[in-house]
């Protein structure tokens, strides 16, 4: 049974290695079945929830959800009392920029949601909630918000310069959080979704069937926004360490890279009266790090925590001889 949380486990020494080792067996082994049914880990230092309700963490992908429902109800409640023109304000509309400078269309036209498309726009949101967390749990929150404003903010800057020979329009958000969707399957590529397809082929498929779709009606400003929206949530992943390798990327960023600095650091030495200080200072360091491989498995620890459990580990096998 896994400790409860909050539970203070007696501080390892180099007398219970053995048990240390025994916790982390036990842990891989309870957690192979959650594993399996989770897309993937936490691989970033850098993803915290923003805040809480209860036991019950929110992140910044549940928050958007959030956003953008208050928003599809607002445009339902304008246009029930007659005052839907407001939402033609907020729409991208390429003329409107260049005349007028409304330099806000290029961030609010994704969050206008016409009423006649709620049932998607409900399925939509049910798969950037599903999606868009594990994607920000693999990225981080940092690299997740910058993916989502590029996802923004790129396709509408293209139909920006687009507009100076046709003028172009658009609003709402499938082409933004199919990029989340394509960020996902370039991160787990060989997940299994719908029908056990991998979710390599299901992006796949889905770009093959919209991109024929837009193709039938010429509608190329539309095809633009799509593709562009790919291409970006494909390399943003590839370039922060996931998703296939790219041959010709991985050699020019060797080519670059900065040979690593070495420095010599002295070893410490054990002052008598202070292994009671060190046994403290061991079990508060290495705490969490059992508590996270207890839940989630040792694959989430980040490269961070696996350095500091390989150095508390080597320190044990010093003091135990």
């Amino acid at each position: 049974m896994l400790p409860r949380r909050g539970a203070r486990r007696r501080p390892p020494t180099g007398e219970c290695l053995f048990e240390v080792r025994s916790v982390l067996s036990l842990a891989q082994n309870e957690s192979a079945a959650l594993i399996k049914n989770m897309f993937g880990v936490t691989t970033s230092d850098d993803y915290r929830p923003v805040a809480w309700m209860g036991r019950y963490p929110v992140d910044v992908t549940t928050m958007l959800v959030g956003v953008h429902v208050a928003a599809a109800i607002l445009a339902a409640i304008l246009v029930a009392f007659g005052a839907g023109s407001i939402l033609a304000w907020l729409q991208f509309d390429s003329a409107a920029l260049w005349s007028s400078g409304q330099v806000w269309r290029l961030f609010t036209y994704a969050f206008v949601h016409a009423p006649s498309g709620l049932l998607w726009f409900a399925i939509e949101m049910y798969l950037l909630f599903v999606f868009g967390r594990e994607v920000e749990r693999f990225l981080g929150r940092r690299a997740y918000i910058a993916l989502y404003v590029f996802l923004l903010v790129t396709p509408a800057v293209l139909l920006t310069i687009w507009g100076l020979w046709e003028r172009c329009a658009i609003a709402g958000s499938p082409e933004l959080h199919f990029g989340i969707f394509i960020a996902f399957a370039t991160i787990y590529p060989r997940v299994e979704l719908l029908l056990r397809i991998m979710a390599k082929w299901v992006a796949l498929i889905l770009a093959a069937v919209y991109t024929f779709q837009l193709l039938a009606y010429h509608a190329w400003s539309d095809l633009m926004v799509l593709w562009t929206s790919i291409g970006v949530a494909f390399l943003f992943v590839e370039l922060n360490g996931a998703g296939p390798e790219l041959a010709w990327w991985n050699v020019l960023k060797a080519r670059f890279a900065s040979r690593p600095k070495y420095h010599v650091v002295p070893k410490p030495r054990l002052r008598p009266g202070n292994s009671r200080t060190e046994t403290d200072d061991t079990h508060a360091s290495i705490d969490p790090i059992l508590d996270k491989i207890s839940k989630f498995g040792i694959g989430s620890l980040t490269a961070s925590e696996r350095r500091q459990l390989d150095r508390e580990r080597e320190r044990l096998l010093k003091n135990s001889e």
